[in-house]
C-alpha cells in the first residue's frame, strides 16, 4: 500500500458535516417536521410561561425603577461617609415614616369621603338640576337631559352596576389583597436590589469586553441616572399637581379636597396625558357642585399646567435625558398598550435610555466606516 493510498480518507466513512446534516433533514421529512413542530412547541411553552409570569416581571420592573430612583439617595450619604448599608437604612426607614405618616393623615379622610361623596351624589344632581346651566342645556336638549342624568344617577348609587364593573364583589376583594402584597413584594425587591445595585452593575460589565468596559461603566451609569432622576421628577411633579388640586378645591368650597388630591398625584403620574386627564374629571366633578367653581377650577388648572410644562418640569427634570416630543408621545402609547401603567411610567426613560445608545455607540460605529467594506 503507498502513502498516498494510505493517506487517503473514505467519503463515505468520513464524517458528516453541518451542511451534510441539513441536507439530510431536508431528505428526510418526518425528521424535520419533528424537530420544525419541537422548535415550535418550545416557543409556545417559552410564551405561556412569560404570559404566566407578566405579574412577577412587572413587580421586579417597579422594584428594579424604585431601586433606580432611590440610588441617588444613598450615594448621597455615602459621599458624607455613611457607609452604604447605613445609608441603605436611613433611606428606606426615612421613606417608611414619610409613607405612613401621609398614609395616616390622607386615608381616614378620603375614606370618609369617598362615603360621602357616594351618600351625596343624589344631592349633587339636585344641585346642578337647579342651576342656570341645567335650564340652559334643558332648553336646548329638551327632555332627552333629564333622562339622561337619571340614568347616570342611578347606575352611581346602585352598588350592584360598580361591582360588575369590577368583576364582583369577591374579585375586588382579592384585587385589594393581590395589591396589598404586591406592594409589599415590590418594598422587599427594592431593598434587595437597592442594597445589591453596584454588584449587579459589576456583572453587567463583566459581560463586556475589556476594551469598552470603561465606556460601557459610563454609559450604564448615565442611563442609571437619567431613568433614576426621571422617576424622581415624575413623583415631585405628581405632588406638586396634587397639592394644587388641594388648594384650589379648598378656596373655590368644592367638595372632597383631600379626596380629589389624591387621585389627581395618582393620574398625574401618567406622562403626558395625566395631567389633561386630570383636568377633565375635575372640572367635570367640580360642574356638578359649582358651575362656576367648575369654570375657575378649568381656567385656573390650566393655567398651571402651562406653568408647569414651561417652568417647573425643565427645572425638576433637569437632570434626564431630553427627547424629541414625537418619540415622547410614540414611547407612551407603545409602553401603555404593552404593559399599562408600567409601561407608560417607563416608556420615557427606556425611550431616552436608547437614544443615548444609539448616540453614543451605533452612531460612532457608523461614522468611523470610512469605506463601504468597513
Amino acid at each position: 500500500m503507498t502513502d498516498e493510498s494510505a493517506g487517503s480518507v473514505d467519503p463515505a466513512s468520513a464524517p458528516p458535516t453541518a451542511t451534510g446534516l441539513r441536507w439530510r433533514a431536508v431528505h428526510h421529512p418526518f425528521a424535520l417536521g419533528f424537530f420544525v413542530t419541537l422548535g415550535g412547541l418550545l416557543a409556545l411553552v417559552l410564551g405561556l410561561a412569560v404570559s404566566n409570569l407578566s405579574t412577577v416581571l412587572i413587580y421586579v420592573a417597579f422594584a428594579l425603577f424604585a431601586a433606580l430612583g432611590l440610588d441617588p439617595l444613598v450615594r448621597f450619604f455615602e459621599k458624607r461617609g455613611v457607609a452604604r448599608i447605613w445609608g441603605i437604612v436611613i433611606v428606606f426607614v426615612g421613606f417608611a415614616i414619610v409613607l405612613a405618616g401621609v398614609l395616616l393623615l390622607i386615608i381616614p379622610t378620603v375614606v370618609q369621603q369617598i362615603a360621602e361623596f357616594v351618600n351625596g351624589v343624589p344631592q349633587l344632581f339636585t344641585t346642578f338640576q337647579q342651576s342656570d346651566l341645567y335650564r340652559s342645556l334643558h332648553d336646548t336638549f329638551g327632555s332627552v337631559l333629564p333622562d339622561i342624568l337619571g340614568h347616570v344617577q342611578d347606575f352611581i348609587t346602585n352598588p350592584t352596576n360598580i361591582a360588575s364593573i369590577s368583576g364582583g364583589v369577591l374579585k375586588v376583594g382579592v384585587s385589594i389583597v393581590t395589591g396589598i402584597s404586591g406592594g409589599i413584594i415590590i418594598l422587599v425587591l427594592s431593598l434587595y436590589f437597592t442594597a445589591s445595585l453596584p454588584t449587579m452593575k459589576k456583572s453587567l460589565l463583566s459581560l463586556a469586553p475589556a476594551y469598552s468596559r470603561t465606556k460601557v461603566a459610563s454609559l450604564t451609569e448615565e442611563i442609571a441616572d437619567s431613568i433614576g432622576g426621571y422617576l424622581r421628577g415624575m413623583v415631585v411633579l405628581a405632588l406638586c399637581n396634587a397639592v394644587f388640586v388641594l388648594i384650589m378645591f379648598l378656596v373655590l368650597g368644592l367638595p372632597f379636597p383631600q379626596l380629589f388630591a389624591v387621585v389627581a398625584f395618582c393620574i398625574t403620574l401618567i406622562p403626558l396625558v395625566g395631567t389633561v386627564l386630570f383636568w377633565v374629571i375635575g372640572s367635570v366633578f367640580a360642574l356638578f357642585a359649582s358651575p362656576m367653581g367648575a369654570l375657575v377650577f378649568a381656567i385656573a388648572y390650566l393655567v398651571y399646567m402651562q406653568l408647569e410644562a414651561y417652568l417647573l418640569t425643565p427645572r425638576v427634570m433637569n437632570r434626564t435625558i431630553s427627547i424629541p416630543g414625537s418619540l415622547v408621545v410614540i414611547g407612551a402609547l407603545v409602553g401603555g398598550t404593552l404593559l399599562g401603567l408600567l409601561g407608560a411610567l417607563v416608556a420615557i426613560p427606556v425611550t431616552a435610555s436608547v437614544l443615548l445608545i444609539v448616540k453614543q455607540v451605533i452612531i460612532p460605529k457608523q461614522d468611523a466606516k470610512l469605506h463601504p467594506d468597513a
